[in-house]
């Protein structure tokens, strides 16, 4: 569930009432354009933030501390308001009858006095009567354009910064080029296999592909973009890609390969297929093979790789999830995962997550990508996706992928490298464990 606010718009509205973020609570186009929907979705919830958009392009709503219900009263709130934006700027509408500033009706949206109601009698469409409660012009406001294609309601949460970092890292230049010589130095503790392969696992638009064009920038030294990446609905990713690095653009491979695969849907026969995944993570898959989701690799297909090799296989599974979108997994989404995260504990494979566009999630983090182990938000979105995957916390590492900058960013750099570091130990820990399984059979034999 994808927010249409805009984050310079969510940073606006975010301005007006303090360190806080907003969280999507309610989508008309997913949840129904009916009082019952709202309801269901909102009541009981406050702070919020409700928002209307129509085809003529305005954006506007209102704001109330007050928990929705549907009682048919009117609810006092002192700090109301209504707002529109006029291009980036908000314009905003105080209440000038704080006895009357909300009314919870039960077959209507957000319902502000008697001036603006978004979702009017369960229907796609605005009321509004300026001058109730509320002093604004219409044409300001909406221009006049009545029927909503969209309408949301946001949570208002506070943001928490603790007073000390809960993860230590080292945010000096010194740190980076530490980081870049030890994956440039690294070497697997198996001698048949040179390069790691981490392969990379995610709903479509988490940023697999994404994270993969960072970490090549950083090597190249300015923002590339080898992988497909993008937005999309639908995976951009369709061929099973293995992609090398260099340091530096004449440089040698770097010992580590990632492995791009299709991306997650919830629908069966959509996304990447759950056997198909059994094939990479054995090595059985040729690189730039063609996914097709309703049909997996056999075994007997010419491209087919019967007897992979340890340097063949996947050495490291890292999860791709969206910090913005972690409280909002899909169940059938979450049951894939699941299924994948088992077929990949009965081979042995440590897993992390990358919890990407964590700058997104919290303002704290816009503002300053070293506050990321300060905000109780980024802690609390770790634990949760932590929970939901079935992995420790000590295996979520959250980054920041290159998306709209043209220039390196030191810090951003540190976190990227420093979960290239944590894949290479968690394939130390792989080779170990074969290595010792290994010399048990030489030992019984």
């Amino acid at each position: 569930m994808s927010s249409m606010l805009t984050s310079s718009q969510q940073k606006t509205i975010c301005s007006q009432l303090g360190r806080v973020k907003l969280q999507l609570l309610y989508k008309a186009s997913i949840h129904g354009f009916t009082g019952a929907a709202f309801h269901q979705r909102c009541d009981n919830r406050c702070p919020t933030v409700s928002v209307g958009y129509n085809a003529s392009g305005y954006v506007f709503g209102g704001y109330t501390k007050q928990p929705f219900s549907q009682s048919g009263q009117y609810v006092h709130d002192d700090q109301a308001f209504l707002f529109t934006f006029n291009e980036e700027k908000l314009l905003k509408y105080p209440v000038t009858g704080p006895a009357n500033a909300v009314r919870m009706m039960s077959n209507c949206g957000p319902y502000f006095g008697e001036a603006l109601v978004l979702v009017n009698g369960s229907k796609a469409v605005v009321y509004s009567n300026p001058g109730n409660y509320y002093n604004f012009t219409a044409a300001e406001m909406h221009g006049n354009d009545l029927n909503l294609t969209e309408c949301e309601v946001y949570e208002v949460e506070e943001h928490t910064q603790l007073e000390r970092p809960w993860r230590t890292i080292t945010w000096e230049s010194e740190k980076r080029k530490e980081l870049i010589q030890s994956i440039q130095m690294y070497k697997p503790t198996v001698s048949s296999v040179s390069q790691v392969r981490v392969l990379l696992i995610g709903p479509v638009g988490a940023g697999k592909s994404s994270f993969f064009n960072s970490i090549n920038s950083v090597f190249r030294g300015h923002v590339t973009s080898q992988a497909i990446a993008g937005c999309s609905t639908t995976s951009l990713t369709t061929q099973f890609r293995t992609y090398s690095l260099k340091a530096g653009r004449e440089g040698k491979p770097l010992p580590i390969i990632f492995c791009d695969t299709m991306g997650l849907e919830e629908s069966t026969g959509a996304g990447l297929d759950i056997d198909d995944i059994s094939s990479i993570l054995k090595g059985h898959l040729p690189d730039r093979y063609q996914f097709n989701p309703s049909a997996p690799l056999h075994s007997e297909a010419h491209s087919y790789r019967k007897s992979p090799a340890l340097k063949d296989k996947i050495h490291c599974v890292a999860y791709v999830s969206d910090a913005c979108k972690v409280s909002i997994m899909p169940k059938k989404l979450e049951e894939k995962l699941d299924a994948i995260r088992r077929k990949v504990n009965l081979l042995g494979i440590p897993q992390l997550v990358l919890l990407t566009r964590v700058d997104e999630a919290c303002p704290l983090v816009t503002e300053d990508v070293r506050n990321v182990y300060k905000s109780g938000y980024i802690k609390e979105m770790m634990q949760e996706v932590s929970a939901r995957l079935g992995v420790p916390v000590s295996c979520v590492v959250p980054v920041k992928n290159y998306s709209e900058e043209l220039e390196l960013d030191p810090d951003c750099d540190i976190l990227l490298l420093s979960a290239v570091i944590q894949m290479l130990r968690f394939a130390d820990n792989y080779f170990d464990e074969i290595s010792d399984r290994f010399s048990n059979i030489e030992t019984k034999e």
